[in-house]
């Protein structure tokens, strides 16, 4: 991969991936358009603002979510909506107002657009911004184009960084918050619930942060095998459905040797997967869930109470992205091999259907918006 500055040139139409609330799916242009950004050079953008040509973008679990189901909770799809928040690309354009970024930085985008003036915000956990507009969460439209507009603070520059890594930032934000305030330690008997992409990362995160044993779960043993691959140290346990949770829980034990986790990272919100954490973990042991669930569930209250078990939740992430880009850049999480699948922009339609069926394989899926140089 050349790592030489360039500064892109326009050739190509804008366009975008669209899901609606009949759970439609397609590619069709889009804004900011094409023509108008040739002719800009970032005069006319708000003021802190770049111009952006999106390189790659992974799908996330949630874009299958919105086209599939049309919402997630509260969120919920009722126009054309384009997907789509794990970008990477190049600045086409600043506004005269940018002096830390310029035409030709690799970059990946932080999704998130905050108030500044909240008390989350200013206490900085902005994850929790009451006017926060997150990029490809209704009725904001997402990144899956090929150019978009975004406040230059929230484009962090990724130097030689592939674009495919610089996505995969965005994940891995998500597993850095969990391990942040589920506080793993070195020597934690650690057990991580799915081995979807943000299993995984976290499985990576723990590998790195000197957690051991390690036990990752799932229903689908390929994914375990995957797992297995990325960390050859993990412990790995197919999850019985029929099993309850006291049962599955006594199969986890199995597979940890006979160490009771300290901690539990649910990356699934399923609800029988936070039970069998829940019965897993040892006496003040703590269920971090990571994973988005359905809006009520049903938990073992009495096993909470009487083992003084702490369940903990997260909602995105803050202040992660240098973090993240460190550890990339200096190999200490290597993201390389999550990536199963890639699409052009223009194939986006095959690629959910790929990263939405459960035969095809897939960890992450990637969406090519442009080629990558």
């Amino acid at each position: 991969m050349s790592t030489t500055t360039t500064v892109e040139t326009i050739s190509k139409p804008n366009i975008g991936v669209f899901t609606n609330p009949d759970h439609k799916l397609w590619v069709e242009e889009t804004t900011p358009n094409a023509d108008d950004l040739k002719q800009s050079k970032g005069d006319n953008l708000p003021e802190g603002w770049v111009t952006v040509a999106i390189k790659s973008t992974g799908i996330c679990g949630s874009d299958v979510h919105f086209w599939r189901h049309g919402a997630i909770g509260p969120m919920i799809v009722e126009k054309n909506h384009i997907l789509g928040h794990e970008s990477a690309g190049v600045i086409l354009a600043t506004h005269p107002s940018v002096t830390h970024l310029s035409p030709g930085d690799r970059v990946a985008i932080e999704p998130g657009l905050i108030c500044n003036n909240c008390e989350p915000c200013l206490t900085g956990r902005y994850n929790g911004c009451e006017k926060m507009k997150f990029l490809s969460t209704p009725p904001v439209d997402g990144l899956l184009r090929r150019y978009v507009n975004h406040p230059a603070c929230w484009c962090h520059k990724i130097d030689d960084m592939s674009f495919e890594n610089g996505a995969l930032l965005e994940p891995l934000s998500v597993a850095l918050a969990g391990m942040e305030r589920s506080g793993v330690a070195l020597g934690d008997c650690v057990l991580i619930c799915g081995a979807g992409p943000i299993g995984l990362i976290t499985l990576l995160c723990c590998q790195a942060s000197g957690a051991c044993p390690i036990v990752i779960t799932d229903v689908d043993a390929g994914r375990l095998q995957h797992a297995q691959k990325v960390c050859p140290r993990a412990k790995t346990y197919k999850v019985d459905t029929s099993l309850s949770a006291p049962d599955a829980a006594a199969e986890i034990l199995k597979a940890s040797g006979g160490v009771k986790p300290a901690v539990a990272l649910e990356c699934t919100g399923v609800e029988s997967s936070v039970s069998n954490a829940i019965y897993s973990v040892k006496f003040g042991g703590k269920v971090f869930v990571i994973g988005v669930g359905k809006p009520d569930m049903t938990v073992p209250f009495m096993r909470l109470s009487t083992q003084e078990i702490d369940l903990r939740f997260q909602y995105r992430y803050s202040n992660t992205w240098p973090r993240a880009i460190r550890l990339v850049k200096d190999g200490v999480v290597d993201l390389g091999s999550l990536v199963t699948h890639r699409f052009g922009i223009e194939d986006a339609v095959s690629a959910f259907e790929t990263a939405g069926d459960v035969k095809s394989g897939a960890i992450k899926v990637m969406i090519k918006s442009e080629d990558e140089e």
